[in-house]
């Protein structure tokens, strides 16, 4: 799969810190959100964005000790595009988990 975030993947991600992160992650969740029911397409490729940063916060070494909660994020992210069948998650629920991040992040 081509990666999304060339600059960010090739390092340029470690520069922001876990705020940042996860709110540039949210907004990428946020645009799903505003696609779901209107352009199925613009909706996919905003999950594979979201999840691509998510998994580049999740290979972050700084966030070691974070691990195991940006695991279960990605988890709970996946849940929610594939319709919360396992632990019936919400994309409005993902997408206020992370907006907080968001609001942290421009303190």
């Amino acid at each position: 799969m081509k990666t999304q975030h060339p600059d960010l993947a090739a390092g340029g991600w470690g520069r922001f810190s876990l705020a940042e992160q996860l709110g540039n992650v949210g907004s990428e969740v946020s645009r799903a959100l505003h696609w779901k029911n209107r352009d199925p397409r613009l909706f996919e490729r905003a999950m594979i964005r979201a999840l691509e940063l998510l998994d580049l916060s999740i290979q972050d070494p700084r966030w070691r000790r974070r691990l195991k909660e940006l695991a279960r994020a990605r988890e709970l992210l996946c849940d929610a595009w594939l319709g919360g069948k396992e632990y019936r998650t919400e994309l409005e629920d993902i997408n206020r988990y992370f907006f907080n991040f968001a609001l942290a992040a421009r303190k």
